[in-house]
């Protein structure tokens, strides 16, 4: 461990700063994990792209059809690559709180610097207020690692409230929160939060407006520092330091000029195969991607045709 549990808020504060990014698990052929693959990625994304730091085994990294050796085997590769100048959250979510556990300690032991857990899917509406605090106080209590909370309410059917969050926040080592909900909603979490939860959410395009408004530290997180951005063309990164170093007219045109990137990854994505079409994306950028598991569907060769004919016009530089 980096900090002691008491210190595992100063200890975000301090570090849990820029740009995070949720990372895509590449599989082979046969749809095994990539590790080869894995590490290459793991490589650009920390090295190349400057990402300082890495969300790993989340939904967008298919943990769902993950073995839990799997992820932790994952989560083991991305701390070798991240050495000591990048970090590494990783997403202990399931459904089985044991296996939450499981991969928590599994996390601390290895030198992550934080996990992250998505709020439960619950039945019959037992998502009360008490039960989320419960939740997240029993699994806080069996680590010292920093937790972030992560509530995204149509994967799980209910929104974290904010004045929950600020309850759960009291504990000593959740640090921060992930909250894909509207604008309104994690504005009103920043104000009431203050220093006792470090507050993000993963809408590349509101990121700019956080930071400058919000005073937002760490974008928190996705696929864009990745699919985005390339080693010739580090606008998502270049905006954001413009930002933190005050020059907001700056960092707005270059904001504004992402527009065509973002508008041929929203466009050509076909209705329910976002990873299938950013894996294919991020072999078009060179990076490694491969296959999606079961129930995922991959890209027909129509899908992959018209999503290279929006890479190729978006204008991201990729010598």
């Amino acid at each position: 461990m980096k900090y002691r549990k008491a210190d595992a808020k100063a200890y975000a504060q301090e570090h849990l700063r820029g740009i995070w990014a949720a990372t895509l698990t590449p599989f082979d052929a046969q749809l095994r994990v990539d590790e080869a693959g894995w590490r290459r990625n793991l490589r650009h994304w920390y090295r190349d792209l400057g990402i300082r730091g890495l969300f790993v085994n989340g939904k967008q990294g298919e943990f769902a059809s993950m073995s839990v050796a799997e992820r932790k085997l994952a989560a083991e590769i991305a701390v070798e690559e991240a050495g000591s100048d990048r970090g590494v959250m990783v997403s202990c979510s399931d459904q089985s709180l044991d296996t939450v556990i499981d991969l928590a300690r599994h996390a601390q032991s290895i030198g992550a610097d934080y996990i992250v857990v998505h709020t439960p899917l619950l039945y019959f509406g037992a998502h009360s207020d008490d039960t989320l605090y419960e939740y997240y106080r029993h699994i806080a209590e069996q680590v010292d690692i920093g937790v972030t909370l992560w509530n995204q309410p149509p994967d799980c059917g209910y929104t974290l409230e904010p004045e929950t969050c600020v309850r759960i926040a009291e504990i000593d080592n959740v640090v921060a929160i992930k909250y894909s909900v509207p604008r309104d909603t994690y504005v009103r979490l920043t104000h009431m939060a203050g220093k006792r939860l470090i507050v993000s959410t993963s809408n590349e395009e509101e990121w700019l407006s956080n930071i400058l408004e919000l005073k937002w530290q760490v974008y928190l997180c996705s696929t864009p520092p990745y699919l985005m951005q390339t080693a010739h063309d580090r606008r998502m990164h270049d905006y954001t330091e413009l930002a933190f170093n005050g020059d907001a007219q700056a960092a707005r045109a270059i904001h504004a000029s992402l527009g065509p990137v973002r508008n041929a990854l929203k466009q050509s994505r076909p209705h329910g195969k976002a990873a299938a079409h950013q894996k294919y994306w991020q072999e078009l950028l060179g990076q490694v991607g491969g296959p999606v598991r079961r129930p995922l569907l991959n890209l027909t060769e129509q899908e992959k045709a018209a999503t290279r004919q929006a890479f190729e016009a978006c204008g991201l530089k990729t010598s």
